[in-house]
Parts: structure tokens; C-alpha cells; sequence
């Protein structure tokens, strides 16, 4: 294996056509993502869900990306990335018109289960693409693209999706999305074509362990306050002996886990071809980068969701009020990730994977201390912003530590392993993010009201304490009008839920701020030399 940092090489300059329609696509699947929390609160609305159903959504369309990536590289180097490419293009715009036409949550989270299930296939493509497009310089331009046009996207999302969700409700956002899958598939015919290797033989076995497992693992922490923790609710589909079935999912997941790659050691020493080579992650240098990368996308999917759940669904307001308060962050994000490259002869990636992390610590414990239920406030949008720093630094670092680890010939693994690491990340943040808050919000709410003197219990089991989620004051006192409380009652209420709406906000990013510590570990195992220092590899090595 070959020595990994951010590599460029001089060649021939070819035309940037082609990556338009590359980079277009990488921004369809992260503007589709990045619009459901912008859309939460009209989701809400129109299918009346609680917030964690649209993140349902989101988790649905990372896990499946993350379970069937690796097959998606398979399926590009059999058929050749070109010809997959426009069949996916396709699949996706069709899966966005689905979700523009959704008439309830289910059809909303099936549109999502398609649209992950054409980016399965995309993401290996892109890496892939760019590897067969392009070299030198305009390859490391090319991957710096990549990850920005991610960012961009996300800046999109929040601007499009907010004026959009405002003044014309939240369905015409997605279908730009159907227009824009046009266009990319106009525009692949640039692309230069690739043949596929018929002899490329697909490991179904190791499909469905790593398929079983991820959707194990996300769907076990995306049900662990559904179907409880430990105990099973009456909303578990069964119980183990009275357990949830939730924690049994997470374990079997990363049972199922190991055996793929036991599996997939046995049929490289067997001479077969292995859902995804191992070489690509067989040295410390590049496990590590796999564990940074899957903690910064963790915390990115995290602060994505909680941010818009307490703007539009605490405080009650517009999607456009979450673009406003996000925009500073994703326009940071996005030209950090485009930046960081001038620092590449400077800075060494050890170093700026550790700055990175230290950024994203000290901006959640900033957030931590700073907010107060209002997040357009200038402390809070510095916190935004010094996370935004850390977090697209590191998303362009940490792809370009592995793409320039591996061969030229193992593009599309690389690509399945960013793909796998990204979605899964992003599945389990959601989840976990989603679970931690409710968990918090509940253990609070039930604290305060089992010490208030003036909330009887007669009240409380009127307030279907089994279902604690989070609300707007506003929909508390409809609920609250509906029950035999007193004023004095009901404006105590109002103050338990707002306090622990706050109290559950801010130990969150107190336990995301921890998260982002113990990331510098992984980030201290990078590349410690600048570019240039060490002869370039072979692209085949």
C-alpha cells in the first residue's frame, strides 16, 4: 500500500464540461438530504407526524445508500460508470417526483428509500468518473470540486428549500430536483466512455451481510425511544423476554458486521473477487481517516437536524427563519471545503485534521453555553460558524487522504467506502441526534412535573406522558385546552416544556462537543508530512 496524502500531479488539461455534470449530481443527492430538515415543519403540517417520522426520512435514504454502496461500485465496474450514471440519474429524478407528489409519510419515506437506492449506485460512480476524466492537478481540483459541490448543495438546500417552503409549501423544492436530474442526464453524454468488465463477478453474500447489517444498526438507534430503550414499549412489533427490540437490532447489525469482513478476508484468500477490496482500508492511516470522516459527518447530520427541529417546530417558525440562521454555517462549510486545499504546503493533514476537530469541539461547547432558544443570535452564529470551519475542512481532507491511498484501479471501492462511511454517518447522527433529544426532553419533563405540587396527577395523564416529544407552546396549549387543567396549571406546563426544550438542547451539544473531542484520536493518525515531501506513487501501486 502506498504512502496516503493529498497528491497533485502535472498532466493534460481536458475539459471541465464533463465535471459539471460529476459535481451536478453529488448536489442533486446532497441538496435531497439537506432539504428534509429544511422541510420538517411543512412535513409536519401536511402529513401531521412528529418530527422524528421526517427523520425517518432521512435515515431511510442514508442507510439504504450506506448498505448497498458497495454493490454500487460492483455494478459500475461490470457495466461501466458511464452507462450507470444515466440509468441512476433516471431512477433518482423519478424517486423525486414520488416525493413531490407524496400525499403521506410512507410514500414520503419510499420516495427516500428510492432515491438512496439510485445514490447506492452514484456515489461509487462519481469517484470513479473523476478517476477516468481526468488526472494531475485537474484530479485534485476535480475531488476538491466534489466535496464542495456537497457543501453547495447544502447552501442551496437551505436558500431554495427555505423561500420555496415559505411562500409555496415544501413539494416545489424537490421537484427542481426532477428538472435537474434532466439536465445532468443531458449532460453526461460528455463523459468519456467507459467499458465494463464483464468478468467482474458480484459477491451476493457479502450484499446481504453488509445490507443486513447497516440497516440492523440504523434502524435498532433510530427506534430506541419507538420501542424503548431496554424496556419494550407498547409500540415495539415484539419483545425478547420483555426487552426493546431495538438494542438487539444495533447488536446484531454489528455482529453481521464482522462477518462480512471475515467473510470478505475469506474470499480474497480464496482469489474471488470481494464486495469491497480491503486494501483500501488495510493500513492505520486509513482506518483513521474512515473514523474522522465518520465522526465529522455525524456531528454535521446531528447539528442539521437539531438546529431546524428547535427553529420550526420549538419556536414555531418559517422554514425561511432555518435558512436564515443556517446560512452562515453552510456557506462556511462550503468555502472551507474549497479553501483547505491552499493549505496542503503548509500545513501537514495531521495537523489540519486535528485543528479541525479542535474547531468543531470548541464551537459545540460555545453553542452549548451561548444558546437561549434563538439561534439568529451573534453568539450563536459564531459558534455556526467556527463549526462550519472544522467540519468542511475535514470532509475535503479526509476524501482526498483515501482517494490518493489506493491505486487508480480501486477508484470505485474508494468511492463505495466514502459512500458506506458518509451515509452511515449521516443515518446514525440523524438517529442518534433524534433519540438523544426526545430521551433528554422526556427524562426532564418527567422529572419536573413528578416535583410540581401544582401539576396534579390527574393533569399529567391527561398530557399522554408516554409520547414526550417536541412541540411548539403553541400546540401545547391547544392540547392543554382539551383538558380539565387550571391556568395556573397550564402556564406551568408551558414553563416545563420550555425549560426542558432548553436544558435537552443544550446537553446535546454538550455530548456532540465530546464526540468532536474524541475525534482529534483518529485525526491524530493522518499523514504527518506536507505535499511534496514524498515521491508520488504509482497511479497502480
Amino acid at each position: 500500500m502506498t504512502d496516503a496524502r493529498p497528491r497533485i500531479d502535472r498532466d493534460e488539461k481536458r475539459s471541465w464540461v464533463p465535471m459539471i455534470a460529476i459535481a451536478l449530481a453529488q448536489a442533486m443527492m446532497s441538496y435531497n438530504v439537506a432539504s428534509l430538515p429544511v422541510a420538517m415543519g411543512g412535513m409536519v403540517e401536511s402529513f401531521g407526524v412528529p418530527p422524528t417520522t421526517v427523520a425517518t426520512g432521512i435515515v431511510m435514504y442514508s442507510s439504504i445508500v450506506a448498505g448497498f454502496v458497495m454493490l454500487g461500485a460492483k455494478l459500475n465496474q461490470r457495466f461501466g460508470s458511464v452507462l450507470i450514471f444515466r440509468t441512476m440519474v433516471i431512477l433518482f429524478g423519478l424517486a423525486q417526483l414520488v416525493m413531490t407528489l407524496s400525499p403521506s409519510a410512507s410514500f414520503m419515506i419510499f420516495a427516500q428509500a428510492l432515491s438512496g437506492a439510485a445514490a447506492a449506485v452514484l456515489v461509487p460512480a462519481l469517484v470513479a468518473l473523476i478517476a477516468e476524466n481526468y488526472r494531475g492537478v485537474q484530479q485534485a481540483t476535480a475531488l476538491g470540486t466534489l466535496g464542495s459541490a456537497r457543501a453547495g448543495a447544502g447552501v442551496s438546500a437551505f436558500l431554495i428549500g427555505g423561500f420555496l417552503g415559505t411562500n409555496f409549501g415544501w413539494r416545489p423544492a424537490f421537484a427542481l430536483m426532477v428538472i435537474l436530474a434532466v439536465v445532468i442526464f443531458l449532460l453526461s453524454f460528455r463523459l468519456r466512455k467507459d467499458k465494463g468488465d464483464p468478468d467482474i463477478r458480484i459477491d451476493g453474500v457479502g450484499v446481504v451481510l453488509a445490507a443486513a447489517s447497516i440497516l440492523s444498526i440504523t434502524f435498532g438507534l433510530n427506534n430506541l425511544n419507538g420501542w424503548g430503550t431496554v424496556m419494550a414499549t407498547p409500540n415495539a412489533p415484539f419483545a425478547v423476554l420483555g426487552l426493546s427490540p431495538a438494542p438487539f437490532l444495533i447488536l446484531v447489525g454489528v455482529v453481521l458486521g464482522q462477518t462480512f469482513f471475515h467473510w470478505t478476508r475469506r474470499r480474497e484468500r480464496a482469489g474471488q473477487t470481494p464486495l469491497l477490496a480491503l486494501a483500501v482500508i488495510d493500513s492505520p492511516l486509513e482506518r483513521a481517516a474512515v473514523y474522522a470522516m465518520f465522526a465529522v459527518v455525524a456531528l454535521e447530520a446531528m447539528l442539521n437536524f437539531t438546529i431546524p427541529l428547535y427553529i420550526q417546530i420549538v419556536q414555531g417558525r418559517s422554514a425561511w427563519a432555518t435558512t436564515v440562521a443556517m446560512l452562515p454555517f453552510n456557506l462556511t462549510v462550503f468555502f472551507a471545503a474549497i479553501l483547505v486545499v491552499r493549505f496542503y504546503k503548509r500545513l501537514t493533514p495531521r495537523t489540519i485534521g486535528r485543528l479541525g476537530f479542535c474547531f468543531c469541539t470548541a464551537a459545540l461547547l460555545w453553542l452549548a453555553f451561548v444558546v437561549r432558544n434563538d439561534w439568529s443570535s451573534g453568539p450563536v452564529l459564531i459558534g455556526l460558524v467556527a463549526f462550519g470551519i472544522g467540519q468542511g475542512a475535514l470532509v475535503t481532507l479526509l476524501f482526498n487522504v483515501l482517494v490518493t491511498a489506493s491505486p487508480a484501479s480501486l477508484a470505485g471501492d474508494v468511492g463505495a467506502l466514502r459512500g458506506t462511511t458518509n451515509n452511515l454517518a449521516s443515518a446514525v447522527g440523524t438517529a442518534v441526534a433524534g433519540a438523544l433529544l426526545v430521551a433528554l426532553l422526556s427524562a426532564t419533563v418527567m422529572t419536573r412535573l413528578a416535583g410540581s405540587p401544582i401539576l396534579t396527577e390527574e393533569v399529567a395523564s391527561e398530557l399522554d406522558l408516554g409520547n414526550i416529544n417536541f412541540v411548539s407552546n403553541d400546540h401545547l396549549e391547544t392540547v392543554l385546552a382539551d383538558t380539565t387543567a387550571s391556568p395556573e396549571q397550564r402556564a406551568k406546563a408551558l414553563l416545563i416544556n420550555t425549560e426542558g426544550r432548553l436544558w435537552a438542547l443544550k446537553v446535546g451539544l454538550l455530548l456532540m462537543a465530546g464526540i468532536a473531542f474524541l475525534g482529534i484520536v483518529p485525526a491524530g493518525r493522518l499523514p504527518d508530512y506536507l505535499e511534496g515531501e514524498v515521491p508520488d506513487p504509482s497511479p497502480d501501486s
